[in-house]
């Protein structure tokens, strides 16, 4: 099985920590040259720091807000006249937890812009370089939500649908140019944002941290939460050559969790 990544440019966003930093890792350890998108250059660079260097890869990064469109889209685009990426990683926080009746105009705004409209932008500006390559992998971090919508995440569960139905048919357009593109659905993972979660339903249940907590694992038939590697290692073998005749599949990786077949 072709899984190096040896002379392949990789470009990960949200990746200085949880499950973007985790794939970062994976792809230069398989050999890629990764640029690290996200807002803190002093985190960019600690993290770039950290990621494998023995196969003499370039690591490089790029400071963006996703909160604002303009300035990621510029800098995508700047930096895409001078480097051609073969695989992209779509990857970033998701929206405050809440009920979808509580749910105000902007808030569906934000996350579209947060989300959709930024993984747009950034996947089309790096698209030509792909078809010239002749190589290309389009891998989008969303949720188990697209499957089954998840309780108290209503924003983020439309949002999420809502990238899973653009990627779905971007990846028909562009299958022909041999250009993949897929969704890692990660469970309940031990990252920050699994820790606001299991903060925010015990203030707003007054329950305990704990039986929250609980509750989840019990929903959960490996009984544990998953690790940011084990996310990582399937978007690590999506962007492989191994990988080359799967696209437009959402692919869950919860520990069995997701109700669906």
């Amino acid at each position: 099985m072709n899984l190096s990544l040896q002379h392949k440019n990789a470009l990960i966003c949200g990746s200085t920590q949880g499950i973007g930093f985790a794939i970062a890792k994976e792809l230069a350890l398989l050999g890629a040259h990764c640029t690290l998108v996200a807002r803190n250059e002093d985190s960019l660079q600690q993290a770039i720091a950290q990621l494998d260097k023995s196969m003499h890869q370039q690591h490089r990064y790029l400071v963006a807000d996703f909160s604002n469109n303009e300035q990621v889209k510029e800098r995508i685009q700047q930096f895409a006249k001078e480097h051609t990426i073969h695989i992209l990683v779509n990857n970033t926080g998701g929206p405050p937890a809440g009920k979808i009746t509580d749910a105000k105009d902007q808030d569906f705004l934000s996350a579209l812009h947060l989300h959709l409209i930024n993984n747009h932008n950034i996947t089309t500006a790096l698209l030509d370089g792909m078809r010239e390559a002749g190589y290309g992998r389009i891998i989008n971090v969303i949720s188990t939500s697209v499957k089954i919508p998840l309780p108290n995440l209503g924003v983020s569960n439309t949002t999420r649908a809502a990238v899973a139905a653009w990627a779905k048919t971007l990846a028909n357009e562009v299958a022909s140019a041999g250009i993949t593109v897929n969704n890692v659905l990660p469970g309940a993972t031990a990252t920050v944002r699994l820790s606001s979660i299991i903060e925010n339903k015990s203030n707003k249940t007054n329950t305990s941290l704990q039986a929250v907590e609980a509750e989840m694992l019990h929903e959960i038939p490996m009984r544990r939460f998953g690790q940011a590697e084990e996310i990582a290692a399937m978007a690590a073998f999506l962007a492989s050559p191994a990988a080359s005749y799967i696209t437009g599949q959402s692919i869950c990786v919860d520990g069995g969790r997701t109700g669906s077949i």
